[in-house]
């Protein structure tokens, strides 16, 4: 069992994790790269986040959601 199971963004830890080993850059894998020092502090080494993960993932999200980009990068970091 991981250190993270069974609390709020589990789901999107454990993508971002799978995504990260792919090496693809996904929502899921830049949420993982913007939380690494505090997953870290709960057992789960980041080895290789994404740099500057913040700014790709609010273009990210600018691309899909280009007005609600703003609303839906704080509901990720709020739900990581």
């Amino acid at each position: 069992m991981h250190p993270f199971a069974g609390l709020p963004g589990e789901d999107l830890v454990t993508q971002g994790v799978a995504d990260l080993a792919r090496g693809l850059e996904s929502i899921p894998a830049l949420l993982v790269s913007i939380g690494a020092p505090r997953l870290a502090s709960v057992g789960l080494a980041i080895t290789a986040p994404w740099p500057d993960a913040e700014h790709r993932l609010y273009a990210l999200l600018a691309g899909e959601h280009a007005d609600a980009a703003h609303s839906r990068y704080n509901a990720l970091v709020r739900r990581l």
